[in-house]
Formats: C-alpha cells, sequence, structure tokens
C-alpha cells in the first residue's frame, strides 16, 4: 500500500511508467509548466487570476523510420503546450477535471500519441498544490464523441519580395505595416541576381537551385532581425502563432511535401503561391514588379511597389 501511496504522488512519468501495459513506450514530457488564468467555481475565484501548475506525459507510438534529427518526424514539445493554451482560450472553466479531459483529448488527437497523463494543480489556493490527474489514451477516445474544436489553423498572409525589394529603404516600414496585421506573416523571396551554378542534370539542379532561394533568404534575414528564416514545418507553425515574421526557406518542405509542386524553384513566384495553397494561406501578396512567371498563378497577387501595403 505504501507504495502506491508514494506512486499517486510521483511525477506522471513515474506513473507512466509503472503502469505500462507492454512494457515502457516512448514519452514526450512537459513539466511544472505555470500558466496564470482565471479558473474555479468558488465566486472569490472569480475576476482574478491564479497560478496553475500542469505537467503531462504523453506516450508516443515508436518511430518505425529514420528520424534523422528532424524535428517535423516527432511529436514536438509544441504541440502539448499548444493544446494548453487552446483549451485555456476556449473558454473560463470551473473544474480542473473539465480542463484535463480537454487537453487531453486534445493531445490524442496526435497521431503519434497513444496514451496521457496530465496532472494540473492550482498553486495558490491554499498552503500547499491542490490539484487533479488523468489518464486517458486512444482507446478512450474511440470510446467517446468527440467533442467539436475551434480552428486554430492560422491562414496566413504570404508576400513574395523582389530583389529590388529586399534591398529597398522602404523594407523596415513595409515590415511594420505587415506587423500590424491580425494574421500572421510568411515572407519568400526569389533568387539573387547572381546566377546560380548549372550542374546540367535535372533533379540536382532543381536542389541547387532551392538552396540558391534559400541563400536571398538569408540575405534578408540579414537586412531585418525581424525576418528569421525557418525550414520546417514545426518551425512555421511555432513562428505563426507566437507574431514572428518568418522566411521562408523552401527545401525541406518542397521535398517531403506528398503533393509537392508541379513547377520548379526555376519560377519561384509560382512556387511561392503552391506554397500559399500549402499551408492555407489567406492570401499571396507582392512587393516590386512582379518577375516573369511561366505558370498560372492561382491566388490574388497585388503589386504594391509603389502604392503600399
Amino acid at each position: 500500500m505504501s507504495n502506491e501511496i508514494r506512486l499517486a504522488f510521483e511525477h506522471p512519468a513515474a506513473r507512466a511508467d509503472a503502469t505500462a501495459p507492454d512494457g515502457p513506450l516512448d514519452r514526450i514530457s512537459l513539466r511544472d509548466h505555470i500558466v496564470e488564468v482565471e479558473i474555479g467555481a468558488f465566486q472569490v475565484e472569480r475576476g482574478m487570476t491564479q497560478r496553475i501548475c500542469f505537467n503531462v506525459v504523453v506516450e508516443v507510438s515508436p518511430i518505425t523510420e529514420i528520424i534523422d534529427d528532424d524535428v517535423d518526424r516527432i511529436l514536438s514539445y509544441d504541440r502539448v503546450t499548444e493544446a494548453i493554451a487552446a483549451e485555456l482560450a476556449e473558454e473560463r472553466l470551473n473544474l480542473l477535471e473539465t480542463l484535463a479531459e480537454r487537453i487531453a483529448e486534445r493531445i490524442l488527437l496526435e497521431p503519434q500519441a497513444i496514451r496521457t497523463f496530465v496532472r494540473i494543480e492550482k498553486l495558490d489556493r491554499g498552503p500547499g498544490a491542490l490539484g487533479v490527474e488523468i489518464v486517458r489514451s486512444i482507446e478512450d477516445l474511440d470510446a467517446t464523441p468527440i467533442a467539436a474544436h475551434s480552428d486554430t489553423t492560422p491562414h496566413p498572409h504570404v508576400v513574395f519580395l523582389t530583389n529590388a525589394a529586399i534591398a529597398s529603404p522602404n523594407l523596415p516600414r513595409w515590415l511594420d505595416q505587415l506587423e500590424e496585421r491580425a494574421e500572421p506573416v510568411i515572407l519568400c523571396v526569389g533568387h539573387s541576381d547572381t546566377p546560380a551554378p548549372q550542374t546540367g542534370h535535372k533533379m540536382t539542379q532543381r536542389r541547387v537551385d532551392l538552396l540558391a532561394l534559400e541563400q536571398n533568404a538569408w540575405v534578408l534575414g540579414g537586412r531585418d532581425d525581424r525576418c528569421v528564416v525557418v525550414n520546417t514545418k514545426t518551425e512555421l507553425d511555432w513562428a505563426m502563432k507566437n507574431g514572428q515574421i518568418s522566411v521562408w526557406a523552401p527545401s525541406k518542405i518542397v521535398l517531403d511535401a506528398v503533393d509537392g509542386p508541379a513547377i520548379g524553384p526555376d519560377d519561384p513566384v509560382a512556387l511561392a503561391a503552391w506554397f500559399a495553397g500549402h499551408i492555407e494561406g489567406s492570401d499571396l501578396l507582392l512587393i516590386g514588379e512582379q518577375p516573369p512567371t511561366s505558370s498560372p498563378v492561382a491566388v490574388y497577387i497585388q503589386d504594391i511597389a509603389q502604392s503600399g501595403l
């Protein structure tokens, strides 16, 4: 009995280890994540915030393919903190139990998740921590009607910058105006004015041309510290949810895409249009004179070189 009592107060990681049905699974964990929020059923808890501590363990299915140090192939820690933030933003709740259930359900919607332990504690309601802990699995999710979750997918503005726009003294002002928009912003660029090396081989030339676009992305990153070069979907998701202006380095997403673009990196405007559709962007804007494009661009392009944003 003493061992059971000790285990009851252990971190959820120890609980997961002790109760694994078929041996331990791979896990990711979030420890002592503290958020201030208004929650509680008592009148004294209304109109004020209190510190809530989250400890979460997610057991995940083993990855059978080679990870290759690739953040997009694993369940990111950000998905756990985003599940917490999304449920806290949904509505004011009275019960920690309700919050824990909703967080667990959202986490278990992730493809790799198998089982999750969610412990939530109030830190300001007494001399100690008062909380609840639940354990839920995908089997529980299958047996429970899925509650509708609000759509938290951002629909960014995708903005293509020509080389003239990158070099323009107006660049900081344009970025100021882009930052004021409600939706996140992702910047795309074309090739630099220096021609890329020619390999004489279709597949290798595609890689060289993609890398040439990334070189120009880093040039833009050097022009203004707000322009952060990113190359993975995980980084893009984080940036869009945290107000960061991203500059798209295309190689990884283009090469990993199941529904990859029919056009190549030699037509960067059309590639930016594909990218805007791929990430469900709200529109595609162009700053500068539109470069030649060999493919029809199926999204709205606005030339704002003279008119401004």
